[in-house]
Parts: C-alpha cells; structure tokens; sequence
C-alpha cells in the first residue's frame, strides 16, 4: 500500500469517527442537562447560579458538536480536492456534496440545532423557578439570548461552509501545482 493511500484510509476513519463522537455526544449532553436541571428542581427550588451552570452545559455540548462538525466538513472538502482530483480517484464527497438536501428543509441539521435551542428554552423557564431577582433575570435572560443567536450564527455559517471550503482548498491545489510554460520554439 502507498503512503498516499494509507493517508486517505486514515483521514476518511477520522472523518467517521467524528461523526459518531458527534452522534454519541448530542444525546448524552442532553441527558447530563436534563439530569442536572432535574436534579435542581428535585433538591427544591434551584439557585439563580443553577441555571447558569445548567446553560454552560447546554454551551459546551453544542461548541463540541459545532467543532466536529467544522472538522469532518474541512476534511471532506481536502479529499474532495485532493483526493478525488485523480480520474480514477474516489468520489465519495464530490458525490454526496451534489446531491445535498432534497426538498427545502428537509436537509439534516448537522449542529442539532434546534435540540439545543429547545433546551435553551427550557432552560430559561428556570430563571422564573428559581425565583430571580430583575437583576439576576436580566442577566440570565442576555446569556440564552447570546447562546440562541451563537447557535443560528453557527448554523448559518455551517451552511456556507462547504462552497467556503471547497474554493480555499482548490486555490491551494492550484498554488501548489507547478505550472508548466510551454517550450518555446
């Protein structure tokens, strides 16, 4: 087997196990959420912090997720260009990115976004359990707020990310490609 090849073999296992970490992930944050805000409501009336706390969680599960995703997209884009190039190359990505979502909206939603906004939501009707103070209301109310627009901002990005990728990874290629000028006569 050539170097070549082992690396191909190598970066397409790294692009699906970080698929499965982010598959693994998105349900086992929910779940470390829901135990903990749980948990609060069940010991009593949570403390304003609670619902920081539990937030954090929430933000840390989706910047995990967000960061898999950017990664296997970034590396399917580099055996996109770099690998399926070739006549008799591959064609896994460049198959997959034309055939993309069918219908509008149907398209899977690679962040979960809309599991973490939901939990967002419901995570703020903590702020009125836990019985906060305006002060502290307001403040809780700013970080989910941040969170939700961090989350459409993320997604609107990851839409945009493929074409983004792919022409910064071909103008590589293309600026590593020797150019050869014709002989002259």
């Amino acid at each position: 087997m050539s170097l070549r090849h082992d690396e191909f073999r190598v970066i397409r296992e790294t692009i699906a196990t970080r698929g499965t970490v982010r598959m693994a992930l998105v349900p086992a944050v929910v779940f470390a959420w829901a135990a903990l805000v749980g948990g609060f409501l069940l010991f009593g009336t949570p403390h304003p912090l609670a619902v920081i706390v539990s937030l954090i969680v929430l933000m840390a599960g989706f910047e995990a997720v967000h960061a898999l995703h950017v990664g296997i997209e970034r590396i399917g884009r580099f055996l996109q260009v770099f690998y399926e190039g070739e006549p008799d190359g591959p064609q896994w990505e460049s198959t997959a990115m034309r055939v993309g979502p069918g219908l509008p909206g149907s398209g899977v939603d690679p962040l979960f976004t809309l599991v973490f906004v939901a939990a967002t939501l419901v995570n703020l009707v903590l702020t009125v359990v836990a019985q906060t103070t305006p002060a502290e209301a307001a403040v809780s109310l700013a970080l989910h707020v941040a969170f939700i627009v961090r989350m459409v901002r993320a997604r609107l990005a990851a839409a945009r990310q493929r074409a983004r990728d792919l022409e910064i990874f071909e103008r590589l290629r293309a600026a590593a490609t020797p150019h050869l000028d014709p002989p002259t006569v």
